[in-house]
């Protein structure tokens, strides 16, 4: 791969007069999208390109539309990439642009620690304002239609399978809820912590536009603010930096629209519904063979994270009674035998020879290769030992149709024990999860 991507940008590079690339790096992270770091000359670049033509069918914005409006959003004030040149089919390369590389990390814990939180989050709210405030006139940018928007996630949900009772209460709750339409605005659609761009604390770009559209920029705000979003300060939902009241108070302090609390919860559990069903995407691609990488598979098993954090929004519909009832009791861990190892012991030697002889043998992105591999051995060795049920399709019937809610006995804390469960196999280092267990659980 390193030699066709130095040919291929090779060819790029000339259309614009720079050398040849040299120190091509793969970048961690991004859901969706390729990134490598290169020099080219004195130049720092960044390739952002899809591992996947097929992964760009039916997006509603094209690379070339993306670098359009990256640009305009440049041109408009925001901290937005500088494009250098995009990709042609001749190139070799798939579909993406190459940008000049933006000072900083987009590391979320180095951001979060060095921080000083008036200003990171004065940083954010400056941004989010100047990106809403974008003319998009003669750009080919979609306009969202909520109701619209909300039935192409149905149909999602039920292709994967929709089974998962979580997920149905929260559309139940989604389609029940649809706010009026507003004067649409540009909305970011992927503004949050890991998609920005820091150094010393203070923000030096806004990186991952594919998901721009108008909208209703609420949007943007409540996405950020998921719990997900919040990393290592789950307890700060304000970017993992302070309250929603300050990032508000700062948002509204830049002269846009006044904040509407209702909407930012419709799209607090819009976006966190919308990420869990991105994950189980994920397993598709993989099995399609678009991208056949452990991470893809391990984003995927990040459903449940969605899934704990939508009940934690949706409880409030419960009634006290139900609120306060015991949940049932977890499934007992299975308990090793004397005899020959289990599977899940033997998957566990694996990982610890991954540690002990591997781990020393591999630098850059094969260690992060290497600790999602890990991972992924855990999650099955987990799923082994604990046997969590996540899925209930008669259940999530019930609760897409209102046959059942909240309101019916026994329903929530069922509910609660599958998101603990679920989570405590796939993801037990998950900020919330321990929160979460000392409301339910008192532990």
């Amino acid at each position: 791969m390193s030699d066709s991507l130095t040919a291929g940008l090779e060819r790029a590079l000339g259309r614009i007069g720079l050398p040849a690339p040299t120190g091509l790096e793969r970048l961690s992270g991004g859901a969706n999208m390729e990134s490598w770091r290169f020099a080219a000359g004195a130049e720092t670049c960044v390739l952002r390109r899809a591992p996947s033509l097929e992964m760009m069918v039916g997006r509603p914005l094209t690379h070339a539309d993306e670098a359009a409006l990256i640009r305009a959003a440049r041109t408009s004030g925001v901290l937005a990439p500088e494009l250098l040149v995009e990709l042609e089919p001749d190139d070799g390369l798939g579909s993406g642009y190459v940008m000049r590389a933006i000072s900083g990390s987009p590391d979320p814990n180095l951001f979060l620690a060095e921080a000083d939180p008036a200003a990171g989050i004065a940083d954010i709210a400056r941004e989010l304002a100047a990106t809403h405030a974008v003319d998009c006139t003669g750009l080919a940018v979609p306009v969202m239609d909520t109701a619209n928007a909300l039935a192409e996630l149905r149909a999602r949900f039920l292709t994967y399978g929709g089974d998962r009772p979580i997920l149905a209460l929260a559309l139940r709750w989604l389609e029940a809820n649809i706010p009026a339409a507003v004067t649409p605005r540009l909305v970011h659609g992927d503004f949050r912590l890991g998609n920005l761009m820091f150094e010393h604390g203070r923000l030096t770009g806004v990186l991952d536009w594919e998901l721009a559209h108008l909208g209703d920029w609420h949007e943007d705000l409540a996405f950020g603010c998921m719990t997900v979003w919040r990393f290592s300060r789950p307890d700060r939902p304000g970017y993992g930096l302070t309250s929603i009241d300050a990032l508000v108070r700062a948002y509204e302090a830049t002269g846009e629209q006044k904040f509407d609390p209702a909407r930012f919860r419709f799209w607090t559990i819009y976006r966190t519904f919308w990420w869990a069903l991105g994950c189980l995407q994920m397993g598709g691609f993989w099995r399609a063979g678009h991208d056949r990488s452990v991470e893809r598979v391990v984003v995927a098993r990040r459903t449940a994270e969605q899934e704990l954090d939508l009940l934690l929004l949706l409880e409030d519909q419960a009634p006290d009674a139900e609120r306060t009832r015991p949940l049932p009791p977890a499934q007992p861990a299975l308990v090793p035998g004397s005899g020959e190892p289990s599977a899940a012991e033997i998957l566990t030697a694996v990982s610890e020879w991954l540690a002990s002889d591997i781990k020393p043998l591999v630098a850059g992105r094969g260690k992060f290769d290497l600790a999602v591999a890990r991972n992924a051995l855990g999650i099955v060795v987990r799923e082994l030992e604990q046997r969590p049920a996540a899925s209930d399709a008669a259940l999530s019937a019930d609760l897409i149709s209102g046959k059942v809610d909240l309101a019916t006995p026994g329903i929530l804390a069922k509910l609660r024990r599958m998101a603990l469960d679920k989570l405590t196999a796939d993801m037990p280092k998950y900020p919330a999860l321990a929160l979460a267990r000392a409301q339910w659980e008192g532990t």
